[in-house]
């Protein structure tokens, strides 16, 4: 019952503050549409991408923090905790130079492969060349949400998060509708949020570090050893998340193929992937942050539990997202859409979404457990495998159209949970999470 208890303490706070980041979007898309010009929507939304890339590549940052730390707080070694904290940032900060000083061609490359029309691109730019000054903030918070997680303190991530979301959505307003700022308006807004809620996140950090007395030694943050096993379980997480850009990113392009409409109701039915993702994701922050406490502290029944129980609850969770695209998968895709052809489109393929849930919530699952066990060589090698695998399957499927298409893309989940278990089993076989 307790294991129950911490999984939906953790989770909880995940789902609401996940909830919170499709309100921005929208909050954002609305002001843009209400402005004379399409283009000023195109704008943002170009720019708006280009940063949903950069920033889901760093999200490395965030997943290895939690796993050492909350491995360092099984230990309960206040002093690692600190050191981790400090190793992170100090990452954190060397990545944004390469990013501030290659902003222009970032840019140029990013609008070549995007193809916008000229007004839009212009538009984009302009976006760009501000909101790129919030990186710092960013990936700093990306840092600081892996340690609050790895810390088990996901109420600090659900209040720094409704703080930037809610500040940014009052920015807009006032830059964008009051004092018609435009779309260097939306931008910053996003600015001068992000760097409130890393202020606002550094009160909250020193409260929780009073709560774990230790000291800050600099020889332990420079530790040789330490710093070359978070390097490589960053290169490895990296590397991971750029092949799952790229499986996305193909399932795009090979929309596009299919026409206007196709790729219209595609991007439609991507959505309710990302429905998926806010609950599933939660308990699999879960699994993270509770799996790494036990393999810090080598307490194998808790390693065990902790599993069945983040478990279950994912696949409670998939059951129920199942359910409610069966009975309202029609009437979400209405609330998408008002354009006839899209919606009859996304209609004929929504069956697909049905098995989603079913089908994706062992890789999430699994993620968040090897996430905690610090695994990133297995995440790393079965996302490759996964990936040839859908490429293969994708090229056998092709003479069925947009069907083929999303039976690729589901079979890329399952059997990127098949080979995640796979792994799993390998690996405790071999003692590689906690000795029997």
């Amino acid at each position: 019952m307790k294991a129950h208890k911490e999984t939906w303490s953790i989770a909880f706070p995940m789902m609401l503050s996940n909830l919170t980041v499709p309100l921005l979007g929208i909050v954002d898309t609305a002001v843009m549409g209400h402005l004379p010009d399409a283009q000023y929507l195109g704008g943002v939304a170009l720019g708006a991408m280009i940063f949903t890339f950069i920033f889901w590549g760093f999200g490395f940052l965030r997943m290895s923090t939690t796993g050492i730390t909350a491995q360092a707080l099984g230990t309960g070694d206040h002093e690692e905790l600190r050191a981790i904290l400090g190793r992170s940032v100090l990452l954190a900060l060397i990545l944004t130079i390469p990013l501030l000083l290659l902003q222009w061609p970032i840019l140029w490359l990013a609008l070549f492969l995007l193809e916008g029309s000229m007004p839009v691109e212009a538009l984009a730019a302009e976006y760009f060349e501000i909101r790129i000054w919030a990186v710092p903030a960013v990936l700093l918070r990306y840092v600081l949400f892996g340690w609050f997680l790895g810390m088990q303190n996901t109420r600090a991530i659900l209040y720094i998060t409704l703080l930037i979301n809610s500040l940014n959505i009052v920015l807009d307003l006032i830059l964008v509708i009051g004092l018609k700022m435009t779309v260097a308006g939306v931008a910053w807004a996003t600015v001068i949020a992000e760097y409130i809620g890393l202020l606002f996140s550094m009160g909250l950090l020193l409260s929780v570090l009073r709560a774990h007395p230790g000291r800050w030694v600099w020889d332990r943050i420079m530790a040789v050893a330490a710093l070359s096993r978070m390097l490589l379980i960053n290169q490895q997480i990296f590397v991971r998340t750029l092949l799952l850009m790229f499986a996305f990113a193909f399932f795009t392009a090979q929309s596009a193929k299919f026409g206007d409409v196709i790729l219209a109701a595609n991007s439609v039915l991507k959505n309710f992937l990302m429905l998926i993702s806010f609950g599933l994701d939660s308990f699999a922050h879960a699994a993270e942050t509770l799996v790494g406490k036990a393999v810090g502290n080598r307490d194998r029944a808790r390693f065990l539990r902790y599993i069945k129980v983040t478990g279950i609850w994912s696949v409670v969770g998939a059951l129920l997202y199942t359910v409610v695209f069966l009975l309202f998968g029609s009437l979400i895709v209405s609330g998408l859409t008002d354009i006839p052809d899209v919606r009859e489109s996304a209609n004929q393929y929504l069956p697909w979404l049905w098995l989603a849930p079913l089908v994706g919530v062992w890789s999430y699952w699994l993620d968040g457990i090897f996430i905690g066990a610090t695994q990133g060589r297995a995440m790393r090698d079965t996302m490759l495998f996964a990936t040839l695998v859908y490429l293969l399957v994708w090229y056998i499927a092709q003479p069925l159209g947009n069907h083929g298409l999303w039976f690729a893309l589901l079979f890329f989940l399952g059997i990127r949970g098949v080979a995640m278990g796979v792994a799993f089993v390998l690996l405790d076989r071999r003692q590689k999470f906690i000795p029997a």
